[in-house]
């Protein structure tokens, strides 16, 4: 038995890579598949409703082909839906301003799940070149969430971005054509991962990534694992998966906004909603110009859609 991580996961194969320490300037050039042995999962795990995810640690079997069993999953610190991983140090939602614009409901239901999974968030405002995203660099300029403007064609923000991933587990994610692979070329040119065009008539992106694998890249210029960073580039959505909106996000929603955090528990009635209530503190804040509108309603649009989900019918689901 050893223990390993997935890196990749491919039409129910796993690639399990056992030495943590894969320096990718002395063992391989960056951009490189990493070596691995090629996995599939126990049946029990089908059988538990358990699917090994990208970032996982896990305890493989090795067989005398070279290829392997995962025999069981070590306890996770995080999981996902979208995208499917586990163990993140940092989600990097990537939007943009210029075509496909993303939509501020769609990142503030990215940033609230990341929250609740206690992984961190930053916020790239990408194609700089093409818009500088004004709007949606305001709504976060003075909030406690990270944001950056970057442009993979003009190299602006990839110096600070940098600093940002160095040292930590990162997936990059957003919504289709906002540039996720353009960004990791420019991070690191030896990546070379294939990049899609936008379609003039939609406004959208082309799918370019079709499965999830982690990269090493070297962000430093010179040898070591002092400039690593291991990243997660993930198939573009038009949608954000309404899995992660569950009955754990139901019951700490407000806490998922950091903004909302000084006025949290000064409100004059206990078990304040924060939406309408007479002598809510989060409402005053907002009048006050200390929260964002658009935040606010975010946190709107999510409550309503919470709203209907009930304790009984999660456990009811459960025993289906």
């Amino acid at each position: 038995m050893r223990e390993g991580r997935i890196w990749k996961a491919l039409s129910g194969f796993y690639y399990v890579y056992l030495d943590f320490n894969f320096n990718p300037d002395a063992d391989g050039r960056s951009g490189e598949a990493i070596p691995s042995i090629t996995c599939r999962a126990r049946g029990k795990f089908r059988k538990d409703g358990i699917t090994p995810l990208v970032g996982d640690r896990v305890v493989i079997r090795e067989l005398k082909d070279g290829t392997g069993y995962i025999e069981s999953i070590l306890p996770r610190k995080n999981d996902f839906v979208r995208p499917a991983a586990a163990n993140l140090d940092q989600l990097v939602i990537i939007a943009s301003g210029a075509a496909p614009k993303t939509d501020v409901y769609l990142i503030d239901r990215m940033l609230s799940v990341a929250a609740l999974k206690s992984c961190e968030a930053v916020l790239i405002l990408n194609k700089y070149d093409l818009d500088p995203a004004n709007e949606l660099y305001h709504i976060y300029l003075n909030s406690p969430i990270r944001v950056l403007r970057a442009s993979a064609v003009t190299g602006e923000g990839i110096p600070e971005l940098k600093e940002l991933l160095k040292g930590k587990f990162s997936a990059f994610t957003g919504n289709t054509g906002v540039g996720k692979s353009s960004l990791l070329n420019a991070l690191d040119p030896g990546l070379r991962i294939q990049t899609g065009e936008i379609s003039a008539a939609l406004g959208r992106g082309r799918h370019t990534t079709r499965h999830i694998e982690i990269y090493r890249l070297n962000l430093s210029g010179h040898g070591g694992l002092d400039g690593a960073a291991d990243i997660m580039d993930t198939p573009g959505f038009s949608s954000f998966d309404t899995a992660e909106l569950n009955l754990a996000l139901k019951k700490n929603l407000p806490e998922t906004f950091p903004e909302f955090a000084p006025y949290l528990g000064k409100c004059k009635f206990t078990g304040c909603a924060h939406i309408k209530e007479a002598g809510c503190a989060v409402l005053n804040a907002v009048r006050g110009g200390k929260i964002q509108p658009s935040r606010h309603m975010s946190y709107i649009r999510l409550y309503e859609e919470l709203k209907p989900l009930k304790e009984w019918d999660v456990k009811n689901a459960r025993n289906l």
